[in-house]
């Protein structure tokens, strides 16, 4: 959702567009320079979201951040921006903040893994409860960092504070990254493979988002849902899993002449019964 305006506006756009959960950037996402949230800010959002019965709202870390960056400068603003943002969530209420865990540019995951490690406990420190940091599962393009579970495993490994990281799994990087979501035995062999490498209870938001590209493809490019190779039959075999039924589903879909977010959610609900 937007918060163009104001970020209390978010709310409003949320129950415009019937969610039962929702997703912001705190702030501009495709700038480093940002407002801090004021005490009205702060009032009017709680308040808002508190009327409104929806819950939880997921917070998104900004597009310009790279955690594995082998780039100091850009890793201790990378830092500072993670800080940043569990700060906002806690201010907010907000209890979850998804991170990509970015691209360690050439230089292999061994050091995009430690890079990314580093900057973790850096951020968790800091006197904030309530806020967890989820970890987001990645297509596979060049260089990026998550993209198998095990990856995401060996970064978890590395986390001091355990407690406050879990993970964000998004379906359309899943799909292009490899792992085959449409039939039941091959969505329960996926999860199956989650559990054995990650722990399905770190498992906290599904990012639920059709592809344009196939299964193994590593392209990372959001379909509408049903619209893509994932398809209305896979989104139903999805959507039948108990993993999934007890999770904030977030649709993170385009808005073309095809459908809007409106119509997403429609849909989601539609193959769901």
């Amino acid at each position: 959702m937007s918060i163009a305006g104001s970020i209390d506006l978010s709310v409003d756009r949320a129950k415009e567009r019937a969610c039962d959960t929702f997703q912001i950037f705190t702030r501009n996402p495709r700038g480093w320079k940002f407002k801090k949230l004021t005490r009205e800010d702060v009032k009017k959002f709680k308040e808002k979201l508190s009327n409104s019965g929806i819950s939880p709202v997921v917070a998104h870390m900004p597009y310009l951040p790279n955690l594995a960056s082998p780039s100091k400068p850009i890793h201790k603003r990378s830092v500072r921006t993670l800080i940043s943002e569990v700060e906002r969530c806690q201010l907010l209420g907000i209890p979850y903040l998804v991170t990509h865990l970015g691209s360690h540019m050439g230089k292999g995951f061994e050091i995009g893994q430690e890079r990314i490690v580093e900057a973790l406990n850096a951020a968790l420190p800091i006197p904030v409860e309530n806020v967890m940091i989820l970890l987001e599962n990645t297509a596979g393009t060049r260089n990026s960092m998550g993209t198998f579970f095990e990856d995401i495993a060996k970064i978890l490994d590395g986390v001091i504070a355990k407690e406050k990281v879990g993970v964000c799994f998004d379906t359309s990087h899943a799909f292009a990254a490899g792992y085959e979501l449409r039939t039941e035995s091959s969505l329960n062999e996926t999860f199956e493979r989650f559990e054995s490498v990650v722990g399905v209870d770190r498992l906290k938001v599904i990012h639920l988002n059709d592809s344009k590209a196939g299964v193994g493809s590593r392209i990372d490019r959001h379909e509408h849902i049903g619209m893509g190779y994932i398809g209305e039959k896979g989104f139903k075999v999805i959507l039948k899993h108990h993993l999934f039924q007890g999770l904030p589903l977030i649709l993170e879909t385009p808005i073309d002449s095809r459908r809007d977010d409106l119509g997403n959610v429609r849909k989601v609900r539609e193959l769901a019964s």
